[in-house]
């Protein structure tokens, strides 16, 4: 598989993650999520990730390494809405679904970025 195949698969988890999260907190689902290292996109930021930005570039490294705290974060985000909906705040919920958005945006870009650099070279 491509390395370009490869990034659009990770975004293509980290999307599926994302809605099975959305589905939960809208009552159509019941998947509560799991820590940032045991999702897909966890496992291969733990794993073959690393060397296969490196296969690309120093600053594919780079961007590599920006995905960690925003993962990270997005988790914890996500965590906190179902939280806070099993708690009944809805308020607290939609302020933490805006955090875990942001932050899936911030992630999606980066995967991409690593995309069109795994294209280029």
């Amino acid at each position: 598989m491509s390395e370009s195949a490869f990034f659009l698969r990770r975004m293509n988890d980290h999307v599926q993650y994302l809605g099975k999260i959305k589905a939960t907190l809208a009552d159509k689902g019941d998947f509560q999520g799991t820590d940032h290292h045991t999702c897909k996109l966890g496992q291969w930021l733990d794993t073959e990730g690393p060397a296969q930005a490196d296969a690309i570039s120093n600053e594919a490294r780079a961007i590599f390494n920006s995905l960690i705290e925003p993962h990270e974060e997005f988790h914890s985000a996500s965590h906190l809405a179902l939280k806070r909906k099993a708690d009944g705040d809805i308020e607290g919920m939609e302020q933490a679904m805006t955090e875990m958005f942001k932050l899936s945006v911030d992630l999606v870009d980066l995967l991409m970025d690593l995309d069109t650099m795994s294209q280029g070279r």
